[in-house]
């Protein structure tokens, strides 16, 4: 790392996790994952709260510590946030979630492998039993993009693992972020003639194009929120008619559960358990995601879900600054 400030740096250390019920998953992904662990300068991290960060789509909790240019990676920002007082001390786990599929949406699903699980049953277990921090009351989640819609995910379905989460842009009213995506998916797999040709020529392509891992990214959200494991090559099955790209409204209906949007319907009583519950997004997003962010944040209201809501003048790219707000928000909260 490079120092962008005075401010005493702490330390990152590294952990190796063996993870059983990541063994034999259909991607034939590894299931040692290693977790990047910071804990600030002069402290072991013991007593301290606990936050785990999940990295966006085509992103790894190891890119969050690696250097950066022009700016600060997440630890140099921990730096400056708690050596400024900005912050109060605490420990915070960046995981590697990424997968052949180019990155994770943190939910279970027998495509890509538990990956709800293993953050909740393996990562947090394996940092606390390590650093003694945490605990129940004293864990929150984070992430933007894929991993905002992982942090609201879980904040939602595992009230009893996390204490507070903050959603920087994440995935959610999926008729406008994904719906969108289907026809140039269908495209690109109609030119190589099926799924597993798309794949085979990606993962042999040396440099993939952006357009390319788009559509590797559709392929991910079927696989995430409707795997067909025992059909369909590595599980995945579009929610579209191949010919027409009409929706298949069985298959769309699975996806649209995974809505947080959706999903709040029946899960308020789990986000009025948190003590803290922040979502902000750009408000030029590029992906739509803003308008899905005040959806939910009137509705949140109207449920009477205590939040912090904030609007941005950005887009969805390089907004990690961000976190100089919901961080010290969630720490302060889990006392």
């Amino acid at each position: 790392m490079t120092r962008k400030t005075d401010h005493p740096a702490g330390t990152v250390h590294t952990l190796d996790l063996e993870i059983e019920r990541l063994k034999d998953n259909p991607l034939g992904d590894p299931h040692v994952r290693r977790v990047d662990v910071w804990t600030p300068a002069g402290h072991d991290g013991a007593g301290l709260p606990l936050l785990v960060d999940l990295a966006g789509y085509t992103g790894s909790g190891l890119s969050h510590t690696n250097w950066k240019n022009f700016g600060e990676n997440v630890p140099e920002r921990l730096d400056r946030l708690v050596g400024s007082g900005a912050m109060k001390p605490a420990v915070v786990a960046f995981p590697d979630g990424f997968t052949r599929l180019g990155g994770n949406q943190y939910v279970n699903s027998a495509a890509l492998g538990p990956w709800a699980d293993v953050i909740c049953e393996d990562v947090v277990p394996g940092v606390e039993s390590v650093f003694g921090c945490g605990g129940d009351g004293r864990r929150a989640v984070f992430g933007k993009s894929s991993g905002g819609f992982g942090a609201m995910h879980h904040a939602m379905t595992r009230p009893d693992i996390w204490a507070a989460a903050a959603c920087h842009s994440g995935d959610m009213g999926f008729e406008l972020c994904y719906a969108k995506d289907f026809p140039a998916a269908l495209r690109a797999i109609a030119r190589h003639g099926s799924i597993k040709a798309f794949m085979d020529k990606f993962e042999e392509n040396p440099k993939p194009s952006g357009s390319d891992i788009h559509v590797l990214m559709t392929l991910a959200m079927a696989a995430s929120y409707d795997p067909c494991p025992d059909g369909g090559y590595l599980g995945i099955r579009l929610p579209v008619d191949p010919h027409t790209c009409e929706r298949i409204a069985e298959r769309w209906n699975n996806w649209l559960a995974f809505d947080p949007l959706v999903m709040v319907e029946e899960k308020a009583e789990a986000l009025k358990s948190l003590k803290a519950l922040f979502i902000d997004c750009g408000d030029v997003d590029q992906y739509d995601l803003v308008y899905g962010a005040r959806r939910l944040h009137r509705r949140l209201d109207q449920l009477g879900v205590t939040h912090r809501y904030e609007e941005f003048p950005d887009d969805h790219s390089g907004i990690d600054y961000r976190m100089d707000v919901s961080l010290p928000y969630l720490v302060e909260a889990l006392g």
